[in-house]
């Protein structure tokens, strides 16, 4: 500003250059030029205060609750007698969940095969050697000699076999030749459809022809049933089977077979009904289950089971059980076979031991007969020798078998 400017000049000046400031820019104001808040009101709200002063006042108390005035609290409201109606979609869930739980139970054929192990043994007398070579990951054979045995037919007490073996991630093929009888017998297994069946053929020549046999087979599967069709030729007939295995619930499986013979004309059927039992600690489900089943395979044999089957055309009841008194262990089974109509009955009973390197098993049935198996390996690392012991004691009949055994892995 100028000196000689007048202080009237000043003002008027400075005047309109604020205006002009607010005219240019209406929405902003300076922090001067804001308008000063008013003061808050005293919390209190007291006439004694003084202005500007807050007055903090402390909360009243709680009401005393011997006062009669005092009232309790409204009760909460009284739950409704009956639910609501589940949603639909729980029973769909629950059925779902019942039949997921329910595992494979495999081929009916082997629905009693842990019973039938244990109380009917592979004896034998003489010697018995067993050479199995290795030549590939695929391909393996075995060199099989019998010396000294009564066992073999048209009072031989002599024998050689040669068996060849493939195996692939498919399936296998197997064949075995009998040079001094002049059989061979060969199986075929094969997966289709990327393993969802399973087809099967058997065969069988001689040199007599009187025996030969044809036979193919298909196994079918679920997550919780199987079934077999079989078609061939079998003792100059033909052969026509199927049989369907079910697991009803997780520790209930039940199925049928039959098969219609074409050289007699016999019509057979069986049915086969299993009940399984929980192990001693409980934990039967866990073992059951199908993560534990290996890919590709039935499900893991539970630790304790009873099996019954009635073959209709024999009139045959047959009651098995099988029980895991350690598990990987001791193992019990026993098994009842009795006819309804004539009221004869066979009572069997076995048992079996397995140690570090070593297993034993022993079997007795209702007759005094009295057979025993001993396998004993000569080292830890797999494909190593065994020796076999075996032995067959018939008291009724004043029969005595004994006989040893060597296999040799290379």
């Amino acid at each position: 500003v100028c000196p000689h400017t007048t202080p009237s000049l000043v003002h008027n000046k400075n005047k309109s250059i604020t205006m002009n400031i607010q005219s240019l820019f209406p929405l902003f104001r300076t922090k001067c030029d804001a308008p000063v808040p008013p003061p808050l009101p005293p919390i209190g709200g007291g006439g004694g205060s003084k202005s500007g002063e807050i007055v903090s006042k402390p909360p009243p108390p709680p009401p005393d609750a011997t006062d009669g005035t005092t009232s309790a609290p409204p009760p909460p409201p009284a739950a409704s007698a009956t639910p609501p109606p589940p949603a639909a979609d729980d029973d769909i869930a629950k059925a779902a969940a019942f039949v997921s739980s329910c595992p494979n139970p495999g081929p009916l054929e082997a629905a009693t095969w842990d019973v039938r192990r244990l109380v009917s043994l592979d004896t034998y007398d003489g010697v018995r050697v067993d050479i199995s070579k290795q030549l590939s990951p695929y391909f393996a054979v075995v060199h099989s000699f019998a010396l000294g045995t009564t066992m073999l037919p048209d009072g031989k007490n002599a024998s050689y076999g040669f068996t060849a073996q493939m195996n692939d991630e498919e399936g296998f093929m197997m064949a075995r030749v009998d040079p001094e009888r002049g059989t061979v017998d060969g199986r075929i297994h094969r997966a289709l459809l990327g393993g969802l069946a399973m087809a099967k053929l058997q065969v069988g020549t001689s040199a007599e022809g009187a025996n030969d046999q044809l036979l193919g087979e298909i196994d079918l599967g679920a997550q919780t049933w199987t079934a077999n069709l079989k078609y061939g030729s079998m003792g100059g007939g033909n052969v026509v089977g199927c049989n369907y295995y079910q697991a009803v619930s997780p520790r209930l499986q039940m199925g049928g077979e039959g098969m219609y013979i074409g050289a007699n004309g016999n019509m057979m059927s069986s049915y086969t009904a299993k009940l399984l039992f929980p192990n001693v600690n409980g934990d039967n489900d866990k073992d059951m289950s199908p993560a534990a089943a290996p890919a590709g395979g039935p499900p893991p044999e539970p630790p304790s089971y009873l099996a019954a089957t009635y073959n209709a055309g024999q009139g045959m009841l047959s009651l098995g059980y099988k029980r895991a008194v350690t598990p990987s262990r001791v193992n019990i089974g026993a098994q009842l076979e009795c006819s309804p109509m004539t009221l004869e009955s066979q009572l069997m009973v076995g048992a079996e031991f397995n140690l570090t390197r070593s297993k034993m098993n022993v079997c007795v049935d209702g007759s005094g007969r009295i057979q025993s198996v001993l396998e004993a390996k000569l080292g830890r690392e797999p494909g190593s020798p065994a020796l076999n012991f075996a032995a067959e004691l018939d008291h009724g009949k004043n029969v005595m078998k004994f006989g040893y055994g060597f296999y040799i892995c290379s």
